[in-house]
């Protein structure tokens, strides 16, 4: 028998011990033994020297949770059938009935290694770090070391050093797998797992740290896919791709994986509320003829792209299939977090910030020579920053990831850089109330004031040889939306302009009256595939700001230069393309008046923007350098309005029989998550865009709320919904809530925040969920509420 033990060797063994577990009544053991030839009695006794190992090293105190020794001693449950959930705490429950006998297709070397095909059509530019020996060419085989007189330690055993303290943390312990060989999915969904136990942001950032560390000093090449997969992403916002797997694919892929019913699935998940936990649970229960081949981090990103390309007549079978491939080979919790990243959110409270931070930091802690401890603090806040500002004007792993492997932190700033071709996210404005609100924000500082347009915002892209995109405000690619406006850019710039990046309102128009029409007629158009010759609704482009000029990129240069630039190099064609209007006045009646000139000509109110002074154009931020002033919410309304999530709703009665009476709306947490509940709306609604509203979401009901809705039990909601569609809502004013939880623990430690007489303006086909109005924002309107003193009460029940 072979000296070495693969990781499939492990996997199985440690999936045979749970399920011996299971069947005999015993809480299922967590660890995967690895020598061979020892008793039952033994594996049992070495199950918790991992949790002793780590409760030596010290607990962190930034949000770990507490194990006290007596709990530890305990703890030979497995985070297979246990995981350690942040809300529900959901434990996978003995008695699930065992599924059929799957065969793998796969074989196994009989040397035990396991057979890995490469992934050269990744694309993953090859890169080694400054001053760092050649990395050897990645293996097709992942082994583990021959065992001689000292054990080979467990999987369990090398993850849990990614807990350490940077300074004490050795990527040479935490690895199990050999140097240039593919990373192992399984490091990866192990780390997923101790993650979702965390509820600080700096244990987080540091087990992510020392993931990215084990990566860098194994297998730099696999930091790409495994960044991609960690931001729960396969390509970049602006590439377009989507997966487009619904939870009714995925139960019925689980039930063919692993030989149940979609009752039997559905069944599983009401008990469970996850599929996640349901794959994980069906895993642990089955029986294989024959080892799968272990996954990597590679494959399965490589996977999912391909699941994205699908289309056509067989395409949801053939994505049922890749899927299926990835189950079959999938063990211990790796189908928790496939099934997870299949529907787009890990729910481990895992934000994209803390995944850059995790990687600038990775960064420093991997230099040769090494930082010195004195000056590391310094450092890791550095490139923190670094890192941050080049994702915001760069935001494309693909270019990053091998440029930070290439030159160091220190330098990426200088090859990552802003271009066309790769949208950044647009500068927001705060909401303010009052023109006085104005003046006082911006005294001394010389400001403007434009027309705030009812349209979608856009940012257009022209290339140097000539080549047009448009992207919204959320990266999508809206060029086949506006086919007229790509085709005519090159009659609005100058003949010395041969590239730039345009910030921009595409307003619905109607040329005959010459005047802007409401944002509900332009959303009449197709998303895509519009031809000239289809258009029944014409536009107009208000062009406020510009980025990028002749191969210049213009982000820090003030909004005065920027707007000098944008004046000299388009021309306006009426009816077709303005610049948008404005004045620079500090003169409160004078703002007044051209306040009321924006409503007459339809607009929404104004933007108001800082000219020299800290005016330097800030990509996805919503910034306190520009503020909005809408004429609605002026002395009586909320200073802004909301763009909420429907996540359930309530039957109609009476009139409303039917259709929906009610609705139930959220907020998103992007540090959680989470869609938290904010209110009910019922109002705004004429009865032919309540018909609309409720047709649309019954195509999207689900039996059960997602493990990632919070909301209060007493509201009684009826039907619930996926998360797809985007409202804008408006509402008189904020109070705290017992029943809602919107922005819970960050106003008041125990209740949520809601809307008080919420209204409906219109449904943002601009914005994905993702970008709804956050918990955070919830949170600043109502701590700006309660400083103007605007009148409030908590609600007693909602």
């Amino acid at each position: 028998m072979s000296g070495t033990r693969s990781i499939n060797d492990m996997l199985m063994q440690a999936a045979r011990s749970k399920k011996g577990a299971v069947a005999a009544g015993r809480p299922p053991a967590s660890h995967i033994a690895v020598e061979k030839g020892k008793t039952e009695k033994k594996k049992e006794q070495k199950v918790s020297a991992p949790h002793e190992k780590m409760k030596e090293s010290g607990e962190r105190e930034s949000g770990r949770k507490d194990k006290s020794p007596s709990t530890l001693e305990k703890s030979a449950v497995a985070k297979i059938n246990e995981p350690c959930e942040k809300d529900n705490g959901t434990a996978v429950q003995n008695g699930i009935e065992a599924p059929m006998e799957i065969d793998s297709t796969r074989e196994d070397k009989e040397n035990g290694t396991i057979e890995e095909q490469k992934d050269s059509d990744m694309g993953l530019e090859e890169a080694k770090l400054p001053d760092s020996p050649d990395i050897p060419k990645i293996s097709e085989k992942i082994s583990l070391p021959p065992v001689g007189v000292s054990e080979v330690p467990s999987i369990t055993e090398c993850v849990s050093n990614l807990t350490k303290r940077q300074l004490e943390f050795d990527p040479k312990a935490a690895a199990f797998w050999k140097k240039g060989e593919h990373v192992p999915f399984a490091f990866l969904a192990h780390a997923f797992d101790m993650i979702s136990c965390e509820s600080g942001r700096i244990a987080m950032t540091d087990i992510l740290t020392n993931v990215f560390r084990t990566i860098i000093f194994t297998t730099p090449e696999d930091l790409l896919p495994t960044v991609y997969l960690t931001a729960n992403k396969v390509a970049p916002p602006h590439h377009g791709v989507e997966l487009g797997i619904g939870d009714a694919t995925i139960i019925k892929t689980i039930g063919e994986t692993f030989g149940k019913s979609d009752a039997q699935v559905k069944s599983q998940l009401k008990a469970l509320g996850d599929l996640g936990l349901v794959a994980k649970a069906c895993r642990v229960n089955q029986r294989l003829m024959r080892k799968p081949l272990a996954l990597t981090c590679a494959k399965v990103l490589k996977t999912f792209k391909e699941i994205a390309k699908e289309t056509g007549k067989n395409s949801q079978e053939n994505r049922r299939n890749k899927i299926k491939s990835l189950l079959v080979a999938a063990m211990d919790c790796e189908p928790l977090f496939i099934v997870r990243l299949a529907q787009g959110n890990l729910r481990i409270g895992l934000a994209e910030q803390t995944v850059l931070v995790a990687l600038a930091h990775a960064a420093v802690l991997t230099e040769k020579p090494p930082v010195a401890a004195a000056q590391l603090p310094g450092r890791l806040e550095q490139a923190a920053q670094i890192i941050k500002q080049v994702y915001s004007n760069l935001p494309d792993f693909d270019q990053i990831v091998p440029a930070l492997l290439r030159v160091g932190i220190q330098d990426l700033s200088e090859v990552c850089h802003f271009t066309p071709g790769v949208p950044v996210g647009p500068m927001l404005a705060k909401a303010t109330k009052s023109i006085s609100d104005i003046l006082d924000k911006f005294q001394d500082i010389e400001f403007t004031c434009e027309y705030k347009y009812d349209g979608e915002r856009a940012q257009v892209h022209y290339m140097d040889n000539g080549s047009v995109e448009i992207y919204s405000r959320n990266a999508e690619c809206t060029t086949g939306k506006f086919p007229d406006v790509a085709g005519a850019m090159t009659r609005y710039k100058k003949d010395d302009v041969k590239s730039f990046v345009l910030d921009c309102e595409i307003v619905a128009y109607d040329r005959e009256a010459d005047h802007i029409l409401p944002f509900q007629i332009l959303s009449t158009r197709a998303r895509k595939g519009v031809t000239l010759s289809s258009i029944k609704v014409q536009v107009c482009v208000f062009a406020f700001d510009l980025l990028y000029l002749n191969g210049k990129e213009l982000l820090q240069e003030p909004l005065r230069v920027r707007r000098e630039y944008l004046y000299q190099s388009f021309v306006e064609v009426p009816k077709e393309f303005s610049f948008a209007k404005a004045i620079t006045s500090t003169d409160l009646e004078e703002i007044q008046a051209f306040l009321q000139d924006a409503v007459n000509h339809s607009c929404e109110g104004l933007i108001i923007k800082t000219l020299d002074k800290e005016a330097t154009y800030e990509p996805a931020k919503r910034s306190n350098n520009w503020l909005k002033l809408k004429k609605d919410y002026m002395d009586r309304f909320v200073g802004d309005s909301f763009d909420l999530v429907p996540i359930g709703a309530f039957h109609g009665r009476g009139k409303r029989t039917g259709v929906y009476g009610a609705f139930l709306l959220a907020c998103y947490d992007e540090d959680t998550e989470e869609y938290q509940s904010i209110c009910k709306i019922g109002t705004g609604f004429s009865e032919a865009v309540l018909e609309e509203r409720s047709a649309s979401l019954r195509a999207n009901v689900i039996p059960t709320p997602k493990q990632y809705y919070r909301f209060g039990e007493t509201l009684g909601v009826d039907v619930w919904f996926e998360p797809v569609e985007v409202w804008e809502v408006k509402a008189a004013d904020l109070s705290i809530s017992p029943v809602h939880r919107a922005a819970i623990g960050k106003v008041d430690p125990s209740k949520g925040i809601s809307l008080r007489f919420p209204r409906l303006l219109r449904l943002r086909t601009d914005k994905s969920p993702e970008l709804a109005t956050t918990a955070e924002q919830v949170a600043e309107m109502y701590r700006a509420q309660k400083i103007n003193g605007q009148s409030q009460r908590d609600e007693e029940e909602d």
